[in-house]
């Protein structure tokens, strides 16, 4: 488990050696799970958290319909629920998007981390403020921007934090999503998110084809997606990709 891409990911620091083998060595179980497994459903006790190794993770809400809503994607290296370390249930289900690889930390290993490593400590609190910064902007897309823009803003965000971590190249990047996956992220029916995509194929913007998304032109993409990257506190390790035009 590479567990160094837990920092590289959230856009700040690296592990030291030491570090490193105290996160890798105190997870309790480390698991391959298949596509749409719910790995925790909401209300129910949990009693660990877990980080993201391989694959993709979603939280997720059903309203009574049985109708979902993606309200967070997570990606390798970021810790899924640190949330319930102090809540100890959550509010939402957690979904494997995709089969995925996790690993498991019990709340007894991460308060021993914690009380012993206090830079992991802070890195803990660190991951979890940032899991807020893009709570907001997901928000920010939903509450505010039209369907197109939705979109745009949502694989300019991918697209860097995938850059993150290494598992992007310029122009593309592998996104295990269907489109009633994208319809749940972006609040978008599935006829919806079709007409949507098939629009940002034609005005040259992106394809996103057998899980695959290529971006051909990436400053067009920013411009319509209003995307500023800053939210992510990680300028350094994104590729310039231009900013909004009326954000000059």
């Amino acid at each position: 488990m590479n567990s160094n891409k837990f920092l590289t990911g959230r856009g700040r620091e690296r592990l030291t050696l030491e570090e490193q083998t105290l996160l890798e060595d105190s997870s309790s179980n480390v698991q391959v799970v298949k596509t749409r497994k719910t790995l925790v459903r909401r209300g129910e006790p949990v009693c660990s958290s877990m980080l993201v190794v391989e694959g993709f993770v979603c939280r997720s809400a059903d309203d009574h319909r049985g109708r979902q809503q993606m309200v967070s994607l997570h990606i390798p290296g970021d810790f899924v629920d640190l949330d319930g370390f102090k809540l100890k249930s959550l509010d939402h289900n957690i979904v494997a998007i995709g089969s995925a690889k996790v690993a498991a930390y019990s709340h007894d290993a991460l308060a021993n981390l914690s009380e012993h490593c206090p830079r992991l400590a802070e890195l803990f609190w660190l991951s979890s403020l940032l899991d807020a910064a893009i709570h907001r902007a997901w928000i920010f897309r939903l509450g505010r921007l039209e369907a197109e823009a939705r979109a745009a803003h949502l694989f300019c965000e991918l697209h860097a934090r995938l850059e993150m971590v290494g598992l992007a190249q310029d122009v593309s990047f592998a996104l295990p999503l269907t489109q009633s996956d994208l319809g749940a992220a972006l609040s978008l029916t599935v006829v919806h998110t079709n007409r949507v995509l098939r629009s940002l194929r034609e005005r040259g913007l992106i394809t996103f084809r057998n899980r695959q998304v290529e971006i051909h032109d990436r400053k067009a993409l920013v411009s319509l997606g209003e995307f500023d990257p800053a939210y992510l506190y990680a300028s350094d390790r994104i590729t310039p990709i231009g900013r909004p035009v009326d954000a000059e």
